[in-house]
């Protein structure tokens, strides 16, 4: 779709389109020529019509150019601007550059000595910590061990008392069903 065109639909006109071919016309091919028609008001009304349709269609896209001259202008002085700019931050970049080369060695020696100091001082520091740790952590193990022997052998003695107890009842309870059965005249081996 052209730019007319679209100019034209956006703004709610029918499209005039300039190279558009009338249709063709549909007859017998052995008839007569027709002979052509005097003009009638209503198709001088038509080309009218047609001629206003253009001229507006020509003034809209003289207008539509002259708003896309004045964007283009726009953005090249915008460009123009920014190429300023960058330039005057390229220098800003460059002479930045310039100093951090004029730190001398000895006082990135110094710096770097300090800093390597600090690092040994809290490695040193870290070390003191994770051996402290380390001892309260075999501290406290040590413990576990202590009261988890404590526990078992508390809890085996109480399994003891109360497995001799259990076959002091079970030795009651089977005398009892030996003499119950003896009374009833059952023999108790047979069982």
């Amino acid at each position: 779709m052209s730019l007319q065109q679209r100019e034209s639909l956006s703004n709610g006109r029918q499209p005039f389109i300039l190279n558009a071919m009338p249709p063709k016309k549909k007859g017998k091919a052995n008839s007569k020529k027709e002979k052509p028609k005097k003009s009638t008001p209503e198709q001088d009304d038509g080309l009218i019509e047609k001629y206003r349709r253009s001229v507006l269609d020509v003034a809209v896209l003289k207008e539509h150019l002259a708003l896309r001259s004045s964007v283009a202008r726009q953005a090249t002085a915008v460009r123009d601007e920014l190429k300023s700019q960058i330039r005057d931050l390229d220098q800003v970049l460059t002479q930045e550059r310039s100093d951090m080369k004029d730190i001398t060695a000895a006082e990135c020696q110094v710096q770097l000595k300090s800093e390597r100091e600090e690092r040994e001082m809290r490695e040193a520091e870290k070390e003191a910590i994770i051996s402290d740790l380390q001892s309260k952590l075999d501290s406290m193990e040590r413990e576990c061990e202590k009261i988890m022997h404590g526990c078992l052998d508390s809890l085996l003695s109480q399994l003891a008392e109360t497995r001799l107890h259990w076959e002091e009842q079970s030795t009651v309870i089977h005398q009892k069903v030996k003499d119950t059965l003896v009374d009833f005249g059952i023999n108790p081996l047979y069982i």
